[in-house]
Formats: C-alpha cells, sequence, structure tokens
C-alpha cells in the first residue's frame, strides 16, 4: 500500500465512524426481495445521498460528473473499510444501475446526457433498470422487436421488454430498440433512457419458481421519448450492446468473493450435512469437497479475468463470457450436491432448518446457464472472439 492510500483508509475509516452506523455482530445485510420497500430504499437513497455528499460516491467515476476520479485501489479501500458499516443497499437494483447501466452511460452517452443523469445516480436519485431482453429476443439479443419511430418532436416506442430485474423500483430503464427494420437485424438498433412512469409504459411483476417477484416485464403503447435521452448514435445500438454485456459480466465477477484463499468449506452443505448427520459419510465429504473446489476455481478464474481485462489485450466480452460460462457450468452442479446431501430436508423443512436455503439454490441454480446469455452464446464468444473461429452462418 502506498502513503497515498494508507492516508486514504484512515480518511475513509474516520468519515464511516462518524457518518454511518456499524454492522450488528454477525449480521450480513443480505435481505429478501419483498423487503426492498419504497420506504426502505427512501432511506438508502438518502444514505446515498450521504456517500455523495461525503465525497466517497463513484470514487472511480470522472469527477467532471460528480464522481471522484480516483483509482480501483482506493475503491477497494472503501469497501475493505466499509464492510463493517451499513452502506446504501439497493438489492439487485445496485448492480444494474452501479455496475451495468452507470458504466455503459459512462462509456456511450454525449457529454450532455451524462451531466444530466450521472450525478443523479451517484446522489441516489436515479435507480436504473435495464429494457434489454424481449419475448422473442433473449440470447439471440439483435432480434429485439421494440421500435422506435421519430415522428419530428419524439421517438414513439412500441413493444414488450421482459426480465427486468427490480424495475418496479427503479427510476429508468436503458432500453433496445429497432429504429430501422429494413437493414440487417444488428444494424437498425437504438439506445433510449426511459423513464418507468411514462406515459403508456406499462409495468407487471411476475412470479418465479421459488415465489419471488423481483422480475419485471413493461409494455410500451405510443410512449413518447425525447431525442435528448437518446444514448449514442442513431442505428449504433449494437456496439452500445456489446459494451453493455461486457459491464453485465463483469459486474458478476467483481461482486463475487475474489481471493486467493479458498475460505471456509462450502458453510451452507457442511451445516446441512451436520445437521442431517451424515457428516462423517464419505461420499457426503466428497462432495462437499468437490462443491468447494469447484468454487474455488471460479473465484480464481473471475481473478484471472480482471487482470487480463486491465491489460486490454484480448476482446472483453470474450474473456468475459469465461465468467459467465463457469457460473454457468458450476452453479447447477453445486445445487444438485445440496440436494443430495440434504435428501428429504431439501425437500421440505421447519423454520430455521437448513433446507430452504438448499431447496432455494437448487430452483435457482441455472439462472446464470440461461440469463445474460445462455452457456451455448458464452461458448460461441469464445470461440469465435478469443479463438478466432469462423462465424456460424446466419441468415
Amino acid at each position: 500500500m502506498t502513503d497515498d492510500l494508507e492516508a486514504y483508509r484512515s480518511q475513509v475509516r474516520a468519515w464511516l465512524a462518524d457518518q454511518l452506523e456499524p454492522r450488528e455482530p454477525g449480521e450480513t445485510g443480505a435481505r429478501a426481495d419483498a423487503e426492498y420497500t419504497e420506504e426502505f430504499l427512501r432511506a438508502q437513497r438518502a444514505i446515498q445521498r450521504r456517500l455523495f455528499d461525503g465525497g466517497y460516491a463513484g470514487i472511480t467515476w470522472p469527477r467532471e460528473y460528480g464522481g471522484q476520479g480516483l483509482t480501483a485501489d482506493h475503491e477497494t479501500v472503501f469497501m475493505e473499510e466499509g464492510r463493517r458499516f451499513r452502506l446504501p443497499d439497493f438489492g439487485k437494483s445496485a448492480l444494474t444501475t452501479f455496475g451495468v447501466c452507470g458504466p455503459t452511460l459512462l462509456a456511450t452517452a454525449s457529454d450532455e446526457f451524462k451531466r444530466r443523469h450521472i450525478p443523479r445516480i451517484l446522489r441516489g436519485e436515479e435507480l436504473w433498470a435495464q429494457f434489454f431482453s424481449e419475448p422473442g429476443a433473449g440470447s439471440d439479443l439483435a432480434a429485439v422487436a421494440t421500435t422506435a419511430v421519430w415522428d419530428g418532436s419524439d421517438w414513439v416506442l412500441n413493444g414488450a421488454k421482459t426480465w427486468s430485474s427490480f424495475a418496479h423500483r427503479c427510476d429508468f430503464g436503458l432500453c433496445l430498440a429497432r429504429t430501422d427494420p429494413s437493414v440487417p437485424k444488428h444494424q437498425g438498433l437504438t439506445w433510449f433512457a426511459v423513464a418507468t412512469n411514462a406515459p403508456g409504459l406499462t409495468m407487471r411483476r411476475f412470479r418465479q419458481i421459488d415465489g419471488t417477484d423481483a422480475f419485471c416485464e413493461e409494455f410500451f403503447d405510443d410512449v413518447r421519448v425525447p431525442d435528448r435521452e437518446r444514448v449514442g448514435d442513431v442505428n449504433a445500438g449494437w456496439s452500445i450492446a456489446r459494451q453493455m454485456l461486457l459491464f453485465e459480466r463483469d459486474s458478476d465477477g467483481r461482486k463475487r468473493k475474489t481471493s486467493l484463499s479458498p475460505g471456509d468449506l462450502a458453510p451452507d452443505l457442511v451445516a446441512a450435512a451436520r445437521f442431517r448427520g451424515v457428516l462423517d459419510d464419505p461420499v457426503v465429504r466428497q462432495l462437499i469437497v468437490t462443491a468447494h473446489v469447484n468454487a474455488y476455481v471460479v473465484d480464481q478464474l473471475y481473478l484471472r479475468i480482471e487482470d487480463v481485462l486491465g491489460g486490454r489485450d484480448l476482446d472483453g466480452a470474450g474473456v468475459a463470457a469465461f465468467g459467465k460460462l463457469a457460473r454457468g457450468t458450476f452453479d447447477p452442479i453445486r445445487a444438485a450436491i445440496g440436494m443430495q446431501i440434504a435428501g428429504q430436508d431439501g425437500v421440505w423443512w421447519d423454520p430455521g432448518e437448513p433446507g430452504a436455503d438448499i431447496a432455494d439454490a437448487f430452483l435457482n441454480g441455472r439462472i446464470y446457464s440461461i440469463a445474460g446469455g445462455t452457456n451455448e452464446m458464452q461458448r460461441n464468444a469464445i470461440a469465435e472472439r478469443i479463438h478466432r473461429l469462423p462465424r456460424e452462418e446466419a441468415p
């Protein structure tokens, strides 16, 4: 650590102790989706504003848009010290706002757009969702059918989006729409910032297999968007989409525990085995070790991806696909291991028993093999962008 970073750490430590509430012993901060009410998020927005006023919001974001313009090392110092305090918690919208949409806007939007929106994001006044996938355009993202037609004063959007995480708690959605249907599908796309309370926009939450309803679908009926809310050039949206996917996959790696230490031995699986009285079973012990080793390998892969992306010596989206594919491959394996260890306790359980967590992990185990691009799409990206194999034919 340099003297500058040590001084920064002392400054951060003093500010946190003076401004934020400390976590209680054993408090993890984990919350169910249903706990992110408007009232709760209002309190989190106030904390985010306190970070902004104190100079700790957007630590690596440019100063001209309200950030601090510091290094990733400074941000790491802040997060290390901040673990002991109650930092702002926006649930899934934290990832979409600060990990995906915000960086995408910084990289692609006009200066005027960024000066208008980025400070609001950093102050906690705007949470952003991704209006990305559609019922007929998931992994084949370029097949989006939502249209945006210029009528001389505004863009008029019609169509539908789906799988928008926490969109019902957000203020804006970053929306991909088709602005020219006469050209090949990758060439006629444009991005727009759409207010979630815009007239003509109907939003519905839908219930998933695990009982939660944090995902939304949106219906656009003549939704008018002024041209100042366009992101990037008209019909140049596909390059922005690729940039956005890179941030999405990279954000997943940055939010994971990435350490050279393997950490504790799969605590949830150990707890389930101990509860069932099978911790000494050699088959169960081997399953626990397998899950632990797999998780450690994925963590190390993300560290390697971070190194490679830092050097920018390979195609970013292709490199990030390795991490996404690893999650999509090993998460279902771990979920199945959990159910094998839990047995009937993973099918029904009493309150406080470990079966609930095991069942939840099993029901959600295939998320990363589908969401954000299927395993097959990740393999295509690796094959074509890293190994330079011929692209598959596309009609």
